[in-house]
């Protein structure tokens, strides 16, 4: 079961590159949205599937397993993409990325894949099950991890911090929540959306230990998610800074993707940026 290495912070950034491309084409072929949102959080995802966490691709149901639980259940596509690039299922069946009868559902679907821990999508959903995830395993004496990856407007949800403070008074110290943190929802700025600032401060004071990070930084994702857990029953919420697109020049920090498809010349385009081609 491997996990948390030598750290090679080339191969983890050429990981997050071919994420990016990979999704940019998926978006394209599907004509489906939320690429932007997979773009910001490919660096997690390189730094968790390439370094930190213990998994098996050939027993992805190890009990003793790390879990890793999209809660941002709209990036499904740069999930599928670390998955399979990882061996959890073959990569070629990225081409059927929500496709009619495909287990690669826009979201991601709940016992159809192998590594994808749980249905998310709903928002504010994923740091409870991960939670008690969390929980399950202190009491049956294993030693994995649980990492949330939350969108920062997920934020907003009163399940996150219902969760927070659970996880706080149950001194989850196995628990680590990392906040994708691209400045975007939907339709607006987050913290104009609502008051989500200043993020930090607000995990700190429901309990938990919370850290600002380059959320592109992939060598600092890395290193900060191998570490877990940080300290004595205190659960760790990595506030993630990232750009909403990040990788491909005309789709950064521009929430028109956070619906638009590319089209095969912008696909071509991205993927030479990403250094893919």
């Amino acid at each position: 079961m491997n996990g948390a290495g030598p750290l090679d912070e080339t191969a983890l950034r050429q990981a997050a590159a071919r994420l990016r491309g990979k999704v940019v084409e998926m978006s394209g072929a599907a004509r489906a949205a939320h690429l932007a949102s997979c773009l910001s959080a490919c660096d997690v995802l390189a730094a968790a599937y390439w370094h930190a966490l213990k998994i098996d691709p050939q027993a992805p149901k190890a009990p003793e397993r790390d879990r890793f639980v999209l809660s941002k259940g709209h990036a499904a596509a740069a999930l599928y993409a670390s998955l399979a690039f990882r061996g959890f299922f073959p990569e070629d069946e990225l081409k059927t990325f929500c496709k009619d009868g495909s287990r690669l559902a826009e979201h991601p679907p709940a016992n159809l894949l192998p590594g994808v821990e749980a249905a998310t999508g709903s928002l504010g959903h994923g740091l409870p099950i991960g939670a008690g995830m969390a929980l399950s395993g202190r009491l049956q004496g294993q030693n994995y991890r649980v990492f949330a990856l939350l969108s920062d407007g997920e934020n907003n949800e009163g399940s996150v911090w219902e969760a927070a403070m659970f996880a706080a008074g149950k001194k989850l110290g196995n628990l680590c929540v990392i906040v994708d943190y691209n400045k975007w929802q939907a339709t607006g700025r987050s913290n104009e959306t609502l008051a989500l600032s200043p993020l930090r401060e607000k995990w700190e004071a429901f309990g938990w230990d919370a850290e600002e990070v380059d959320g592109h930084d992939v060598a600092e994702l890395a290193a900060k998610m191998a570490e877990v857990p940080f300290g004595e029953g205190r659960p760790k919420a990595l506030i993630a800074h990232t750009v909403k697109g990040k990788g491909v020049s005309f789709m950064e920090d521009d929430n028109n993707w956070h619906y638009r498809a590319p089209t095969p010349d912008e696909v071509a385009i991205a993927h030479r940026e990403l250094g893919l081609t």
